[in-house]
């Protein structure tokens, strides 16, 4: 039942049907960060997510390695 009402909550707000999981992958993390989901919501629709194949695009995925934590300049 939670993820069909998270559909209807996002067809509400984006007046549209999501065109894929993705979508609804952000839309569950912008709700949680935001205070709209629990963190036990999340993790249901995170996994019923999972299950249908939901990920976040490449680009926000990205390595750490040694060079790059000497160009980090902390303030402070």
């Amino acid at each position: 039942m939670l993820f069909e009402e998270l559909i209807h909550r996002f067809q509400l707000e984006k007046n549209q049907p999501p065109s894929h999981a993705n979508e609804l992958l952000d839309f569950i993390q912008k709700s949680y960060i935001q205070r709209e989901l629990s963190i036990v919501e999340y993790k249901k629709l995170y996994s019923e997510l999972n299950n249908r194949n939901a990920e976040k695009p490449q680009s926000y995925m990205f390595n750490l390695n040694h060079a790059n934590l000497q160009k980090i300049n902390i303030p402070g």
